[in-house]
């Protein structure tokens, strides 16, 4: 085919005359049939509503591909459309009798060198009869983003302004990651509410669609093609004082989606002690029983006293107490069933004391100037935690590409007696280990990393290593998701040649394996 429209006959300004696409819900059946986007917000009208719309809704991939062949029959060659996006600016409402019509129309914005231009298109709807989006529209629904960052070309959003929860399509995860890499989910939503949060969840099991619950994106691996299903980003808020001190501590409870530093800090001070060396870790409060989050010496395990935590498999809230947790290093009952459980809120028995528990990591009591066992001063412990997490990487900061990461991308191996010696042939006796309640002896992960030859500031392609942590992967340049697995598949591959220790990923992989 031969382009109609002359590169030289086209103005900036010039305005590409409107035309209207029917869109009835046999073109969602037959797009959903074409596509295998079976979400039932695009077909079932009881459903979409459950979900906070109005009434069905047009794909948004769908109603993109129109403004692609508005623009294609305009040029009248597919081949010179170079590239296009759509932002929307709300919702194609799609009501059974009658359909709707999609008003597209666009104007040459700006025109390039290399007989390029650049088309800017308004879309918008008009419904046939009555408006579906009054009346029974629920109250505060509008087709505006909350968020800037969820306007990106391409992304359909809805907001409830009633309680905050935001859905929207196609939205870039590497947004929502500290290593800042992922690519789209299909449907994203934001849940400031247990209410939103509970709906949301309930909407995706119940069309079958792969759910992924997000906090704070720090201790996730998102593979580049994105995730095939919904994704709900936990914004639930709330901290409770439960008791007065007693035998078991002060009780507090924590909404999932308050953030954990910020928890930390109001621990201290306030006087309330048993989180204070976890100072400075990234994202949510609902993360940290999953991973049994911890660090220089303390772990969450040791203060959390129940999880709150919605049992997709039961379709109930229910109540684990510790023993119900399953607590292990860096593991969890809801790591090994990650599928099952969406925790909830989080119930911590802490000190009461201005002083922290005894400082037993050695690095940590090296910098405080104490011998392990020692106490000190709440605030001097979270300050000196700070300051060794800083020296390597590990608080987030903007201007550092070092905070790029995951954290510790590997555990420290726990060794079996035969495994321990095997090391101990390869490497020699003076390995760092440690003691493990299993029974077993921990070695350290960064000592191994260190003596197979991977050094800080090692790279491959657009990875490396942080140039202050040997633990920590990081994406510093804007490489891909593919290239930190490529350079975590060399150094677990580096170790297990030079010592016959397996490494293992910390953070949790969504649609990648290592």
């Amino acid at each position: 085919m031969t382009a109609t429209v002359k590169y030289d006959e086209v103005e900036v300004g010039t305005e590409i005359p409107a035309r209207t696409f029917p869109v009835s819900r046999l073109n969602l059946v037959m797009y959903a049939g074409a596509s295998g986007d079976f979400n039932p917000i695009h077909w079932n009208e009881t459903f979409a509503k459950s979900a906070f719309l109005p009434d069905v809704i047009a794909h948004g991939m769908f109603t993109m591909a129109q403004a692609g062949r508005f623009v294609t029959d305009w040029a009248g060659d597919p081949g010179a459309v170079l590239d296009y996006g759509v932002r929307f600016s709300g919702m194609v409402v799609v009501p059974n009798d009658g359909g709707a019509n999609l008003e597209i129309s666009g104007t040459v914005e700006e025109k390039l060198d290399g007989n390029k231009v650049v088309e800017r298109r308004r879309q918008g709807q008009r419904p046939e009869g009555p408006d579906p989006r009054e009346g029974d529209r629920p109250a505060g629904l509008t087709g505006t983003c909350r968020e800037p960052r969820f306007g990106a070309p391409g992304t359909l959003c809805v907001r409830r302004e009633i309680s905050g929860a935001v859905l929207c399509e196609q939205v870039e995860l590497s947004g929502y990651t500290t290593l800042r890499l992922g690519g789209p989910a299909s449907r994203f939503v934001e849940a400031a509410t247990e209410e939103d949060l509970l709906a949301a969840v309930r909407v995706a099991d119940s069309a079958g669609e792969p759910l992924l619950v997000l906090g704070g994106g720090s201790n996730l691996v998102v593979g580049d093609a994105g995730f095939p299903g919904t994704v709900v980003r936990v914004a639930t808020r709330g901290v409770e004082r439960l008791s007065r001190a007693s035998d078991t501590g002060v009780r507090v409870r924590v909404q999932a989606g308050e953030e954990w530093e910020s928890f930390v800090a109001r621990c201290v001070a306030e006087g309330l002690s048993g989180v204070e060396c976890l100072s400075g870790i990234p994202g949510r409060i609902g993360a940290t029983p999953i991973q049994n989050v911890g660090a220089y010496g303390q772990d969450v395990a040791e203060t959390i006293v129940e999880v709150r935590a919605y049992d997709r498999e039961r379709g109930e809230t229910i109540i684990l107490d510790h023993a119900a947790c399953g607590f292990t290093y860096r593991n969890s009952v809801f790591k090994v069933a990650p599928d099952r459980y969406v925790v909830l809120e989080v119930t911590f028995a802490l000190g009461d004391a201005e002083e922290s528990q005894p400082i037993r990591y050695a690095e940590l009591a090296r910098t405080l100037g104490v011998e392990p066992g020692e106490r000190v001063p709440l605030s001097a412990a979270r300050e000196a935690v700070l300051e060794l997490r800083r020296g390597k990487g590990m608080v987030l900061d903007p201007a550092d590409p070092d905070t790029r990461s995951a954290g510790s991308f590997f555990t420290n191996p726990i060794l079996d007696a035969e495994g321990l010696a095997e090391l101990e042939r390869r490497a020699g006796p003076g390995f760092p280990r440690y003691p493990d309640p299993s029974g077993r002896t921990k070695t350290s992960a960064a000592w191994l990393i260190e003596h197979a030859g991977f050094a800080k500031g090692h790279a491959l392609g657009l990875a490396r290593i942080s140039s202050k942590h040997t633990l920590a992967l990081t994406n510093p340049d804007g490489g891909s998701t593919a290239d930190l697995l490529a350079l975590a598949r060399q150094v677990r591959d580096g170790v297990r040649a030079a010592f016959g220790v397996e490494l293992v990923n910390e953070p949790v992989f969504v649609g990648v394996t290592l």
